[in-house]
């Protein structure tokens, strides 16, 4: 039986849903069935219509309603957020997927849409051999503490701060 990890990509640098979803592709060109849960986005951007190629064995739902701005989530984020526990839970337990993907799962935390003990409990609960990979800025400590790969992406220059919007094919 294949042994899965609990992989953590955290930080203020660019390039944490990046990396998870390129670790999606790699493992879909292996053959993996891969579920995706997106938390605070919505809507279809460039990612979602190569990952359209892939359904036969990627999943991708989302639970969120969009960007939180100024540290102030509304009742419908919340419930955005919260709807999604059940089904992130079955897919991580259910067999039928060998990586599970949550993605900005660290700032649902941080916002508390979501509570760290759902989250630890997906990694206590979940069966040897699934891969979980958490996203997003301000990872829980506990979070941390329990993952078995870490990365913190680290901001060193953007051009984000000379007023380059995202681009289509490149951030979005």
């Amino acid at each position: 039986m294949r042994k899965g990890y609990v992989q953590v990509y955290t930080g203020n640098g660019k390039g944490k849903t990046t990396a998870a979803l390129g670790l999606a592709f790699r493992a879909a060109g292996a053959g993996f069935k891969v579920f995706i849960a997106q938390f605070i986005k919505k809507g279809r951007y460039s990612e979602h219509k190569a990952l359209e190629r892939f359904a036969d064995l990627i999943t991708v739902r989302q639970f969120g309603h969009g960007f939180i701005l100024k540290d102030r989530p509304t009742e419908v984020d919340i419930a955005a957020a919260r709807a999604g526990l059940g089904e992130i839970k079955e897919a991580i337990r259910s067999g039928l997927y060998d990586v599970v993907i949550v993605d900005e799962v660290n700032v649902a935390l941080h916002y508390h849409l979501i509570d760290v003990k759902d989250v630890l409990g997906w990694i206590h609960e979940r069966p040897t051999a699934v891969e979980l990979v958490l996203t997003g800025r301000n990872a829980d400590e506990r979070v941390i503490a329990e993952a078995d790969l870490v990365t913190e992406m680290k901001e060193i220059k953007h051009y984000y701060q000379k007023g380059v919007k995202a681009r289509v094919g490149i951030e979005k």
